[in-house]
């Protein structure tokens, strides 16, 4: 007796395995890669950067002008505040314009890397074989020759040839190469490549203009001074009146160079505008002799990444201060700073700490200079920029100044806050003209003695100027290509056909640089002109070799 076993029953089906957590983690990064190096995502960034650097330009800016700010936040004391949490006045330093700078690098780099990599491969390929269906092109055409199909594609090539175009002869649908080149039914031809390289070239070229502007903003700095007449500076930081550096700069790194300023001259035009402003300037290092030079508002002083600029001008009176003891100081003098640079009227302060013997003896003189003054209505104006007539209005100050209290106090204007505190008494005021004298309560005598004017210098150190001028250029330059190159492809098949003879199919494509209709019919129309004067004559030679004579109407006869 057979027994059967009973039927197994059938295997539940079993659901699909899951992706484990890192192939999950793995695969959403992979997808937030490809959309930040996707070159929409690029183009986003690039205006948000420039979205983001609006405030830098409306707002002032702590690197550059630290006394804008202060009075900014003088002006606006809710709103300052406010703007100071956002990184307002250090637009460029602040984290949210570096993170919107970096995202695009990393986006720009993802984009411009692989297809670098394949725009390599491409040149070194070969124009791709000719479309099946070669007539559903936009612009194609059939040309008619007695011709043999090698002799009609050598014609075709050679017009092709001399236009610069890449040719390739292949056999057929196959696509293979025809290294004998004389028996292939099929042909492509390309030229153009140029744009693609502009467009890579303008995008790397970008790259190379955010490193460069990255570089010079960490490893460069500046710093401007207002410099008197017979006076100078050296580079460094605690001599400059305000200045900035980069995040990778250290005081060890300052190049070592100092600046004598000789003589300055401004000319102007008859109706009184600045033609020009010209310093003539000593340089060198600290222990070597000044080589002199002259420097202007668009001339500066360069040297190896650095540069020295004149960025203004403007004057210092200077004045003798005689105590009552005898004790002279001869030709002490401060710059005036501008309030109206039509005329170069200037308000300043000059502050002598050292006159007296105890903190409370110190003397100061704030007043309004007019390098040529007019009285109006008992009140000193200035009706020229030129020291035609040089004439100061002074108010003398005595007391403490409050130079050593640590709180930091522009070196243009008294504090106010000693005169407020008592600290500071007015003990006498005047309109002196040169020569003129003001004498103190006290005996002591200010004597307005004359004027030296002064100039604004900058000097700046950018390691990637050069870098950025290249980039630049080399941006251009991508440009013009990308926009005036034309990427041609033109494909032709060579078939028999059914009366005799050959007939070729063309076809073209092109983007970029204009109609493509009128290029394709000019080609054709070449080809048409070399296929003919190729072709055979109609009439063929006599068996016995002679020509016949060809038929002439009568009327010719």
């Amino acid at each position: 007796m057979t027994t059967t076993a009973p039927p197994r029953p059938a295997a539940a089906p079993q659901p699909p395995a899951r992706p484990s957590a890192g192939a999950r983690a793995w695969g959403l990064w992979l997808r937030w890669w490809r959309r930040l190096t996707a070159m929409r995502t690029a183009i986003v960034l690039l205006f948000l950067l420039a979205l983001a650097s609006i405030p830098g330009s409306l707002l002032p800016q702590r690197s550059l002008n630290q006394n804008a700010v202060r009075q900014y936040y003088a002006d606006h004391p809710s709103l300052a505040p406010v703007l100071d949490r956002l990184w307002a006045f250090d637009v460029f330093g602040s984290p949210w314009f570096a993170a919107v700078y970096l995202l695009l690098f990393v986006s720009l780099v993802g984009c411009v890397v692989p297809r670098l990599a394949e725009h390599v491969r491409a040149l070194r390929a070969a124009p791709p074989p000719a479309p099946r269906r070669l007539l559903r092109l936009p612009d194609s055409g059939e040309l008619a020759t007695p011709l043999p199909a090698p002799a009609a594609l050598d014609v075709v090539e050679e017009e092709l040839r001399v236009r610069r175009y890449r040719v390739v002869r292949r056999s057929g649908r196959d696509g293979s190469a025809d290294p004998a080149g004389s028996s292939g039914m099929e042909l492509s031809a390309e030229k153009g490549r140029l744009k693609e390289t502009g467009n890579l070239l303008f995008h790397l070229s970008l790259l190379a203009l955010l490193l460069g502007l990255a570089g010079g903003k960490l490893w460069g700095y500046e710093g401007s001074i207002l410099v008197t007449e017979g006076r100078g500076f050296c580079n460094a930081f605690q001599q400059y009146d305000t200045h900035s550096s980069g995040a990778l700069v250290d005081s060890e790194d300052l190049t070592p160079l100092c600046v004598d300023l000789v003589d300055f001259q401004a000319t102007y035009e008859e109706d009184l505008t600045a033609a020009s402003f010209t310093a003539d300037i000593t340089y060198g290092g600290p222990d070597d002799e000044g080589v002199p030079t002259t420097i202007g508002v668009n001339d500066p002083l360069r040297l190896d990444g650095d540069r020295v600029y004149v960025t203004g001008h403007g004057y210092a009176p200077r004045f003798t201060v005689t105590l009552p003891d005898g004790t002279a100081f001869t030709d002490v003098s401060a710059p005036f700073l501008p309030d109206d640079q039509a005329t170069l009227a200037s308000q300043g302060a000059l502050k002598l700490p050292d006159l007296g013997a105890g903190a409370e003896d110190q003397l100061a003189l704030e007043g309004f200079f007019a390098p040529t003054g007019l009285m109006q209505g008992g009140v000193l104006t200035s009706i020229d920029p030129r020291p035609l007539n040089p004439q100061v209005a002074i108010l003398a100050y005595e007391g403490y100044l409050g130079l050593d209290s640590g709180l930091p106090q522009s070196v243009y204007s008294l504090d106010a806050s000693q005169i407020e505190r008592g600290r500071l008494t007015e003990v006498g005021g005047a309109n002196l003209s040169v020569g003129e004298t003001l004498t103190l309560p006290d005996g002591t005598a200010v004597t307005f003695t004359g004027v030296d004017q002064f100039a604004a210098l900058q000097f700046s150190h950018d390691p990637g100027q050069v870098w950025v001028l290249t980039a630049a250029i080399s941006l251009l330059t991508g440009l013009l290509a990308l926009l005036l190159v034309r990427r041609e492809r033109v494909f032709a098949r060579a078939a028999p056909s059914p009366g005799g003879g050959t007939v070729l199919s063309v076809g073209s494509l092109t983007r970029g640089g204009g109609e493509s209709a009128t290029s394709f019919a000019e080609l054709t129309g070449r080809l048409r002109a070399a296929l003919d004067e190729r072709s055979p004559t109609p009439s063929a030679p006599s068996p016995g070799g002679a020509t016949p004579e060809p038929e002439v109407p009568p009327r010719d006869r």
